[in-house]
This record gives structure tokens, sequence and C-alpha cells, in this order.
């Protein structure tokens, strides 16, 4: 095998929040790089240009996995929700200036603690992201950066994640530099049949071809990790009305639809983490590529159990909404394992 691998992300202690909406603003931000339980940083998804929100129709609720009913953060278990939200308001521009600004202000000899940019758009779109987040680097010394490509959100009626198609992920990881100058990441959805797999898998190795006139070889695959997995699709939870006699959509707009996380999520993920790792793990192209594992973690348990099936890394979402960041606090018991 001829070539370089790409850069690697390296998160320690491995547990960082997922890309979510508790990841959206400069307070967000500083507070989450400054928890002493995290190791890494994921921002919200972004576009080059910021997507076009509206809190009347973009919106999330907690529920009740037991019940399906809605309930709010501060009931004692809210442990599951759903959204039909898209990505953020703000675009990549005011994401590298949060996190210059977070950079500046660390003290003198401050560990790294690196921020994953998540982001999104057309396979152009993604490169000059890409070309934007590298270029930006060289002012952030102090703090690495990685870019993860969000392929996978559901609530996009006009734009299916192109993580379930051969063709939608060729056309993006054609684009890629290699290697790349920055560690690089797809977000992948909940896979739930085997064919599945196997396209996303295919996709990275044919990725990994060198042509020269008289030979055929492959090189390390530019990507250096997966993000696995985002929210299930098509779900809908229902509001009762305070008689109990009739129900309605928990979320605005004619259908209700939206992304379910958090512990209803937990097993798929965890199926998706142990079968992405296996699969990697097959094949020398793509063996370095690791697996952020998110999905339904909110305790140390459920980091336990990501990191038994493979995790590289844990990644927190809707525990983060539900509990705030006192949930790492509490995950982090899990790190007495390893010492």
């Amino acid at each position: 095998m001829e070539g370089h691998h790409p850069p690697p992300l390296t998160i320690s202690p491995p547990l960082l929040n997922s890309a979510n909406p508790w990841a959206t603003t400069l307070d967000d931000l500083q507070s989450l790089h400054a928890c002493p339980h995290t190791g890494a940083v994921t921002t919200r998804t972004s576009l080059l240009t910021g997507f076009p929100h509206d809190d009347t129709i973009h919106q999330y609720r907690f529920f009740s996995p037991s019940t399906s009913l809605p309930s709010e953060s501060s009931e004692s278990s809210p442990t599951a929700s759903l959204n039909n939200l898209g990505y953020s308001p703000l675009p990549l521009s005011r994401y590298l200036t949060f996190i210059k600004t977070i950079h500046d202000a660390l003290p003198p000899n401050s560990p790294p603690k690196p921020f994953i940019i998540s982001i999104t758009g057309s396979p152009s779109d993604v490169l000059a992201c890409y070309n934007l987040i590298a270029s930006v680097q060289p002012d952030v010394p102090s703090t690495p950066l990685a870019m993860e490509i969000n392929l996978s959100c559901p609530n996009i009626p006009s734009a299916p994640p192109p993580a379930y198609s051969a063709s939608g992920l060729t056309s993006y990881l054609s684009l890629l530099p290699s290697p790349p100058a920055i560690p690089i990441g797809l977000k992948t959805p909940p896979f739930t049949t085997a064919p599945q797999f196997d396209t996303l898998i295919k996709a990275l190795r044919d990725s990994s071809r060198v042509t020269t006139r008289t030979s055929l070889t492959r090189a390390p695959c530019r990507i250096s990790f997966l993000t696995a997995t985002n929210t299930l699709g098509s779900c809908l939870v229902l509001d009762p009305s305070e008689d109990g006699t009739f129900f309605e959509n928990a979320l605005p707009g004619s259908s209700g639809l939206g992304g379910m996380a958090g512990a209803p999520l937990h097993p798929l993920a965890l199926g998706n983490v142990r079968t992405l790792t296996t699969l990697l793990g097959e094949h020398a192209e793509l063996c370095h590529i690791k697996v952020i594992g998110v999905g339904g973690v909110g305790d140390a348990d459920g980091f336990r159990r990501m990191k038994k099936v493979g995790a590289a890394a844990v990644g927190v979402g809707t525990a983060l909404g539900a509990q705030g960041l006192s949930v790492f606090e509490k995950i982090s018991e899990a790190f007495k394992d390893e010492k």
C-alpha cells in the first residue's frame, strides 16, 4: 500500500459532545471547552452561509421512552429527544471566529483540546469548508482542528442523507485532498441492514484507489474518523390533551416527524459502532479510521458499553441537553476503569 495516512484525531479523555443545538453559541462552546471532563468539542453542524432556521418550525422535544409522551428537561429522566431541526443558523465563518476567540483566551501551556467543526452542504461547498478550516489552523496553533462532514441529517426533505448511497458518498470523497492537512470525518446515519454498511465500506475503499499507467494500488483512506450515529428519522411523538381525549403532534408541522435520539437509539448505535469497527479493521487502507460512538449515552455505563463495542471516543447529545454539563462529570466515572 502506497501513500501517507491522514492526520489522526486524538481525543483525551475520550469524551465529547456531539453536533447538536447545545453547541450553537459562543457561550455554549466556551463552556464545553472549559469542561475538564471533555477531550474535544464539536460545533453544531453549519453551512457556508448559515441555515434558514425558524424557531416556529425547527424545534426539539424531550420525551420519555417508557411512555412515548413528551417531558420537559427539568423532569427526572427525559432520556429521549425528537427534533425537526436543520442546521445552525450561524455560518461556518462565525464558528471559526468563536474558536479563535476561545483559543486566544487560553492560558499559556494549556493542553490541546481539539475542535471538531461539523459542516455540510454540496460537495463543492464541503471542499470550500475544508479549505477555509485548514487555512485557519495556523492561526490557532494550540487548538487542533478537525472537520466532520455531516452526511446524515434526516430532516431535510429535499436532501436525503447522502451517506445512504454510493453515488452520494463518492461525490464527497472524490473531492477531498489526499492526504488532508487536518483530520476529516464523516457523520453517518443509522444503518439497519448489511447492504448499507457495505455501501459505506465500498465507497471508502474505492476512494483509496490509486491508478497509475502501469498499476492499480491502494493508499490509506483520507478519512480519519466516523461519527456513528446521527438521529433516526421519520419518528413521531404525540402530545395528549389535558383530558386525554385526543393527541396532537409534539413537533410543529403537518407531519410532526423528526429525528429520534437518546436512550431509544442506544442499542442501534451500539450495533452500528461494533459493525463499523469490525468492517474497518478488515481492510488495510481503512484500519486507521476511528469511530466516535454517539447515541443514547447519558451515564458511565453507557460510556462503557460504547467503548466495549470499539468506540475510540464517545459523544453525548440528548443527555447534554437534558442534564447540562454535569452529565460529563457523571460519565467521567468510567475513566477510572481505564487507569
